[in-house]
């Protein structure tokens, strides 16, 4: 018998075993059940913080296992079997739904065929730093691009609202298993940080080696092979592709590709755009800036100034309101984090944040962004998707501007920064305070050059959540240009059932890049059902 239960912990008794046990026998009680906790084996299932009402604590899921035993993390894994390479799939990608995707197609027994345009996670640091020290951008290995994707040096965040797209939880055991900290399976908002990440996608990418899948890194997708059939369908016979480095081209047949390449490949859109314009579709998504604050004055808001809060951690926020009919919202909160440099091509400006696993940085920051809808892309960039044969383009095609134009307030990789409360005086910033952002800051006037629809809804949200987070608004909060990356602006169309593309039969769009995913586990589980639709595919 499994009885299952909650119980509220303060932050300090957490630890406090016969406290623990004395919270449990009396919430079974108030089920009704009379068996005794000591009789059972108790295992914690999940793990949140409460910071509501004046007070903080801790709410606690049990299951409580009576003459049972509770089941193995290796009992509940994946069987994977070994690729003898007489069936293969081709995978654009080693982002999560990359990986993931190619971990599925091993427990068929399928060759997974990894193309990664980015370099390994070791070069990959090199290449990274380079953009804060050098302010040197490479395209094809950078934050966004390179082994395990864009989530490998953003936090490793693994909260998703998207529970009816996936098994969460075996995604969280498949990263325990590759070496991930367990409180992962507990945690409300579990996080690995990215200085975890890479030793943990290392391990995926020699299991899935060792398994029989191959993957080639430096090496770039630069377009598709395709036929059409009698009846006019296009119809997908592999990829070609070009390494990096030496600039060997190679031509892989195959006629199943898992299309996993992120939100920010541009040139992938365009290859489609080209192959099979009605494959995409103009969708909404968010652009706005990052806000940063010292992480004490995020703490004493979110934990009221409570001292045995400390012990928490660094404390997080979510943020969401309307404004003139758009959504503005907080994305991608980085509690005792850092904001980073995320652009994938020179000349432009992206910032992004991340957090190491102890999130124990003296600053706390997130994205502060604005709905953006395809009615609300200015005409000028309509007009140039239509010349280049493909109108869902227009949003991509603002996108990229906006990130041009913030370079322009740039200084290399100094990103354009402002105070909160010069940006809502609308007056310039003489003095800027220390920042968690490697590159540097150049002070510059947002609220005059940022859209002016993103700069009048921020304006009033930012407002907003000072009445929700008395103190927000304060002369140590920093805001900086521009967050444009939280998901893609196209969607590539695909069937609802099979996962197909449906202006390309063979081509499996996933992840983030698809338009169909956000954040690392939704990507995860995307790939995972993509890769068993061609699974399907090839019995």
């Amino acid at each position: 018998m499994i009885v299952r239960v909650s119980i509220t912990v303060p932050p300090a008794r957490e630890t406090d075993s016969r406290f623990v046990t004395q919270q449990l026998s009396r919430a079974l009680q108030k089920q009704g059940c009379d068996r005794a906790v000591t009789d059972a084996v108790p295992v914690c299932e999940k793990k949140s913080i409460d910071a509501r009402h004046g007070s903080v604590k801790l709410v606690m899921r049990y299951a409580l296992y009576f003459d049972e035993t509770p089941p193995k993390q290796e009992d509940t894994l994946p069987q994977w079997k070994h690729a003898d390479g007489s069936k293969k799939t081709i995978i654009v990608g080693s982002g999560p739904a990359g990986l993931f995707g190619a971990l599925t197609l091993l427990e068929y027994g399928i060759q997974p065929v990894i193309v990664e345009r980015g370099s390994q996670v070791s070069d990959r640091k090199r290449d990274i730093a380079a953009i804060s020290t050098k302010g040197f951008v490479n395209e094809d290995s950078n934050y966004c691009f390179g082994e395990g994707g864009a989530g490998t040096f953003s936090d490793g965040k693994l909260y998703t609202r998207s529970n009816k797209r996936g098994d969460i939880p075996q995604v969280l055991r498949i990263f325990v298993h590759f070496g991930a900290d367990p409180k992962i399976l507990t945690d409300a908002h579990p996080h690995i940080g990215t200085d975890r990440l890479p030793a943990i996608i290392q391990n995926m990418r020699n299991f899935i080696l060792s398994s029989g899948g191959q993957i080639l890194f430096d090496t770039r997708c630069t377009g598709f092979i395709t036929h059409k059939t009698a009846d006019g369908q296009l119809v997908i016979d592999g990829i070609k592709t070009k390494n990096t480095k030496t600039e060997k081209e190679l031509e892989i047949r195959t006629q199943h590709v898992l299309l996993a390449t992120g939100h920010s490949a541009n040139d992938i859109y365009e290859l489609l755009a080209q192959a099979a314009p009605l494959s995409l579709e103009a969708k909404t998504f968010a652009v706005g800036v990052r806000v940063e604050h010292p992480r004490k004055v995020i703490d004493a808001i979110q934990y009221h100034g409570k001292q045995d809060a400390q012990s928490l951690g660094a404390a997080e926020y979510r943020f969401t309101s309307q404004q003139e009919g758009r959504g503005v919202y907080s994305f991608c909160m980085c509690p005792g984090g850092f904001v980073v440099p995320s652009a994938s091509e020179p000349e432009q400006l992206v910032v992004n944040g991340m957090s190491a696993a102890k999130r124990n940085s003296l600053w706390s920051n997130a994205a502060f962004v604005v709905e953006t809808r395809p009615e609300d892309i200015p005409q000028e960039f309509i007009v140039q998707a239509e010349q280049k044969g493909c109108p869902s383009l227009a949003g991509l095609l603002w996108r990229t501007w906006l990130e041009k134009l913030t370079f322009s307030h740039a200084d290399g990789q100094k990103a354009p920064a402002q105070l909160l409360t010069d940006f809502l005086s609308h007056r310039e910033s003489t003095v800027l305070p220390k920042t968690s952002y490697a590159p540097g800051l150049n002070a510059s006037r947002l609220d005059q050059w940022l859209p002016l629809p993103i700069t009048e809804r921020l304006h009033a949200a930012f407002k907003d959540a000072d009445k929700a987070m008395h103190g927000f608004i304060c002369d140590q909060a920093l805001l900086i240009a521009s967050e444009t990356r939280t998901s893609t602006p196209v969607r590539i169309v695909r069937d609802s059932s099979t996962c197909e593309c449906t202006a390309l039969k063979g081509l499996y769009p996933a992840g983030e890049g698809s338009g169909y995913a956000g954040g690392i586990v939704s990507s995860a589980m995307d790939g995972i059902k993509c890769c068993h639709q061609i699974a399907q595919s090839l019995k």
